[in-house]
This record gives structure tokens, C-alpha cells and sequence, in this order.
């Protein structure tokens, strides 16, 4: 993730496939033209890279020039083209192959046609490395695409954002949501979890999503999902994933505007952990942390048997089934630490103490997400 002034962009495409992408379109440009000496001309400021890179690849003699046009302010394409560069060469005859970084509206298209119609030019070819099919409103011809993108802004690879990003070697895209916080809260049984969670979503104004409490109300509630859940369950069977998952997005759906999310109860597994992950992904954002409250086993076992007293259940009450469902926490679900270690996400936090004093060091991780 990168911040250009106000706005943060995530990674969209790599260095790698733009090289692959260029290379389709220099191959492409040079079976077609042969021997014949083309003049390339960059639609500047954002081509400059691409340019560049082309005719590097390009294995003929060629021309290069550029036009400066200007069609953007912030991050949306305008109606009100300026011609700030022009053309100072004679083109009479002469195939001319337009490099465009990328075409979205094809306003600024419309203003090159508009050039060129008096040049006299053998033929005009447009090449562009992105184009988006779903902004392009245009009947002009496209006769190279690198490669076709969603109607979403993106900078770098000479594309900006109010001057920023030109110089990034990767495109990155605009993350819509930009301020969300996501935490996977994670502990043994007996760690404080629920506790925790109704403070931190007060403090920091989050949904708290408990996968116990979703399970519970789609089944009560005898919704499509919640009947599937319960079909399983009734076999004693484990609930695929997809369902968890399918359960999980109608809750973020139904709070599109929170400021975060507090994910209580899932992921348990690496599996659960990536559809998780994509579904994130798939709202434009992401989860920033895993916060595992560590507690000792045997401070565990004995806040789990004083519960047990006043709560009623029956898996609190048992000093062996209570053992047992730590070992299981940690021989099927502590791995997931792992995963998170290993994108740097996740944060272990002293689970013993007042409640105060652990709110303040889970709080003292938070806010530096």
C-alpha cells in the first residue's frame, strides 16, 4: 500500500507484466509494418515511460516525438482538452503509430484525430498499454491494447495522481475505502476476546462480526444460509468454509460505511485465513492485523472453571474438556500465526491483567496500525 497525497493506492500490476504487455505490442507493431520506418509519437506527460521502454524493444529504425496534451484534474478525465506541445515536423506520407499510456473516456483521443486529420499522414495507428473498456465512450479504432483494466484510477508507471506516482515501476490502484481498519482478534478459550471486543469497537467505532453470534442469528432466523449452516450441523458434518464466508461478506455488506471491522471467531484455519483475505480484496480493502491476546494455560483453565460457575455452560465446567479445547486451539488453530507473521501482520499482546490494562496494550497496537 502507497499514499500520494491524500489517497492510498494498492498494488494492481506488477513491473513484470507491463514489460509483458509492451512486448505483445512491439511485436505486434513491427510484424505488421515490416521494413517500413514508422514515427512514434508519446502523448505526453504520461507516456513518457512507456515510450521509452517501447523503442528500446523496438528491433527497426523508427522516429520518436511527443505531443503534450492535458485532459486531467485529480483523478477524473475532463471534457476540455488543452494542446500544450504540437506537432513541429512535417508527417505527410508518413505511418504514424500514437503510444497512449492509457485511453479511459477517449476524449484525449478525439483531440488526436482532430491533429492529425490535416497531417496528410500514409495512416494513423493507435497503440495504447491500458485501455478501459467500460469508460471508453468513442468510435475511433484501437488497433493495439496491452491490456484491458477495470473504470477504476490508478498511477505509476509514468501515470499520476496531481503530480505524484510518474515514477512508480508498478501501477497501483485507488483503494476506495481508505480509512478502513480490519483486525482479526485472536485467542485461546478464556483469553478475553468478547471483552475486549466491546471496548475496542467503542473506542475505535468498529462492527464487531463474532462468527458465533452470526452463526446463531442466521440459524434462529432460518435464513437461506443459516438452513444450510444447519443442514450440515444437523449431520454433524463441518460447515464449508463458502458458507462462513458467504455469512461474514452479508455482514460487512450490511455495514458498507463502517469505519472497520472486528473479525471475532474466523478465520481458524490458512484456508479460512485467504477467503478471507480475498473477501477483503474484493471491498477494496484489507485485514491490517492479527491481535492475539497470550495468556497461560493454567491462568486459562482457571478464569474458563470460574466462569463456569454463573454462565451455564457446560464445556466451562469441566476441567478436562476445558484442557482439551486449549490444545485443540493450538494444535488446529495457532497455526494461523504463521500466516500472519508472514505478511508482517501479525501482533502479540499480554492477555493477563485487569481488563483496563490489556484494553491499553491492545489500544497501544491499534493505533499504530
Amino acid at each position: 500500500m502507497i499514499k500520494l497525497h491524500d489517497l492510498y493506492f494498492k498494488p494492481f500490476i506488477s513491473e513484470q507484466e507491463i514489460d509483458t504487455a509492451v512486448q505483445k505490442m512491439v511485436d505486434g507493431i513491427a510484424d505488421d509494418l515490416g521494413d517500413e520506418v514508422p514515427v512514434f509519437i508519446g502523448i505526453l506527460n504520461g507516456s513518457f515511460m512507456l515510450v521509452s521502454d517501447f523503442v528500446k524493444k523496438y528491433p527497426k529504425p523508427c522516429e520518436v516525438t511527443f505531443i503534450k496534451l492535458a485532459s486531467y484534474e485529480g483523478v477524473k478525465s475532463t471534457e476540455d482538452i488543452q494542446r500544450l506541445i504540437g506537432l513541429t515536423q512535417d508527417l505527410t506520407g508518413r505511418t504514424v503509430v500514437i503510444l497512449e499510456d492509457i485511453i479511459d473516456s477517449g476524449n484525449t483521443l478525439e483531440e488526436v484525430h482532430r491533429i492529425f486529420e490535416n497531417e496528410n499522414v500514409k495512416q494513423l495507428i493507435i497503440a495504447t498499454l491500458f485501455y478501459k473498456p467500460e469508460a471508453y465512450n468513442k468510435d475511433f479504432k484501437l488497433h493495439y491494447v496491452g491490456m484491458e483494466i477495470p473504470n477504476k484510477f490508478i498511477v505509476g508507471y509514468g501515470l499520476d495522481y496531481d503530480g505524484l506516482g510518474r515514477d512508480l515501476p508498478d501501477v497501483y490502484q485507488l483503494k476506495t475505502t481508505q480509512h478502513m481498519t480490519n483486525i482479526v482478534l485472536f485467542g485461546p478459550p478464556g483469553a478475553g476476546k468478547g471483552t475486549q471486543a466491546n471496548f475496542l469497537k467503542e473506542k475505535y467505532d468498529l462492527i464487531h462480526i463474532s462468527t458465533g453470534d452470526v452463526f446463531r442469528f442466521n440459524i434462529k432466523n432460518e435464513t437461506a444460509l443459516g438452513m444450510l449452516a444447519k443442514s450440515f450441523m444437523d449431520k454433524g458434518e463441518l460447515v464449508p468454509d463458502q458458507v462462513t464466508i458467504d455469512m461474514l461478506n452479508k455482514e460487512v455488506e450490511k455495514n458498507a460505511g463502517a469505519n472497520g471491522f472486528i473479525f471475532d471467531g474466523f478465520p481458524r484455519t490458512n484456508a479460512q485465513a485467504k477467503a478471507l483475505d480475498d473477501l477483503m480484496e474484493d471491498k477494496d480493502s484489507q485485514i491490517d492485523a492479527m491481535v492475539a491476546l497470550e495468556v497461560e494455560d493454567e491462568v486459562l483453565v482457571q478464569r474458563l472453571l470460574k466462569r463456569g460457575e454463573t454462565s451455564g455452560r457446560t464445556d466451562d465446567a469441566d476441567e478436562s474438556i476445558i484442557r482439551n479445547r486449549i490444545k485443540q486451539y493450538y494444535t488446529k488453530t495457532a497455526i494461523l500465526k504463521d500466516y500472519y507473521t508472514d505478511q508482517n501482520k501479525y501482533f502479540g499482546v499480554d492477555g493477563v491483567g485487569s481488563v483496563e490494562d490489556i484494553t491499553v496494550r491492545l489500544s497501544s497496537v491499534i493505533d499504530k496500525l
